[in-house]
């Protein structure tokens, strides 16, 4: 099996990467570097550097490797880069998607998985856990974008007859997700426990999300690309989390007892929040497990233990 993977470099991406190396695939890894580094990556997977807006050298590069599937990750994700340069945003996220959509119908690729995101397509205010049949409601710029790509998906589904679903993302964390850059928050707080800080926290932490391992993407990712090349389940829409909310101060008590840390030398430290963030999110994950045969999600729990461990280690 041979699998391209856009933003394959990247924290989820590489994570991908590894689960299609143990199935001994050929693959063919597409970043431009500007977040994923070539270290994420196992040594004979080939990379090559490149933005996804550029059309030709997607079609070129596709047409030469011509996957059975692919996995389309590349994004700009930051909410906040969104809200002072949607430009940049829907340039990513669009833009970008139309060229990966259009490299892989001219290749002939008999699956295409496009990664999306949950809570900020479906905004706040959104029954909860959130079901993909709730309307879509973005918040920001960039769930407006990742709305868009999504749309343009289907549009090349039914247009087309491409192979594709959408997979939306509750907020997922994990080994790799370095807290440079715009990391999330799991990332973030489990840098502070380690360098003996504590957590900044913004708003009164009250707010709640969907904390998603990274190895279960990977899981969706490879299970969705299975039924598609089996003629299954082309359109369709799934969300990928746990249904259970966590608050941040909560997240941030684990992680403190995770890291062995007195609660007292743990307590947030409260900034004003942040434009264009929910205040709950989490999300129905049913009809996913259902259609894709997945296992039950990851704990909380036991995912942020991994974290620790991995934050201990290569950090």
């Amino acid at each position: 099996m041979r699998a391209l993977v856009t933003g394959g470099a990247g924290f989820i991406g590489s994570t991908l990467v590894d689960a299609l190396v143990a199935r001994d695939a050929e693959i063919l890894v597409v970043d431009d570097l500007s977040a994923g580094k070539r270290e994420n990556l196992p040594a004979g997977v080939d990379l090559v550097e490149l933005d996804i807006r550029d059309t030709a050298g997607m079609a070129k590069l596709a047409a030469e490797f011509r996957p059975d599937a692919v996995h389309h990750l590349a994004a700009q994700i930051d909410v906040r880069t969104s809200m002072a340069d949607p430009v940049h945003d829907a340039s990513v996220n669009v833009l970008g998607t139309l060229s990966v959509l259009g490299a892989a119908r001219d290749a002939g690729a008999r699956a295409v998985v496009v990664c999306s995101t949950g809570g900020a397509i479906y905004g706040d205010g959104a029954p909860l856990p959130t079901t993909e049949d709730e309307p879509a409601e973005p918040e920001s710029p960039y769930g407006m974008s990742k709305l868009a790509a999504e749309r343009y998906t289907r549009f090349f589904v039914r247009a087309h007859g491409l192979p594709a679903l959408v997979l939306r993302f509750a907020n997922v964390y994990g080994p790799r997700q370095h807290p440079a850059g715009g990391a999330g928050v799991v990332s973030l707080f489990c840098d502070r426990a380690r360098s003996g800080g504590r957590p900044t926290v913004f708003g009164d932490g009250g707010q709640t999300r969907d904390f998603l391992y990274v190895g279960d993407v990977a899981r969706a990712a490879l299970a969705s690309a299975d039924r598609l090349a089996d003629g299954r389940l082309a359109g369709e829409v799934f969300n990928v989390g746990t249904g259970t909310e966590s608050t941040i101060v909560e997240l941030a008590a684990t992680i403190g007892r995770i890291a062995g840390l007195d609660a007292g030398a743990f307590t947030p430290e409260h900034q004003p929040a942040r434009q264009g963030e929910l205040r709950r999110s989490c999300l129905d994950p049913s009809r996913g497990l259902a259609a894709l045969d997945l296992p039950a999600p990851t704990t909380l729990a036991d995912g942020l233990a991994e974290t620790w461990a991995w934050h201990n280690t290569r950090l």
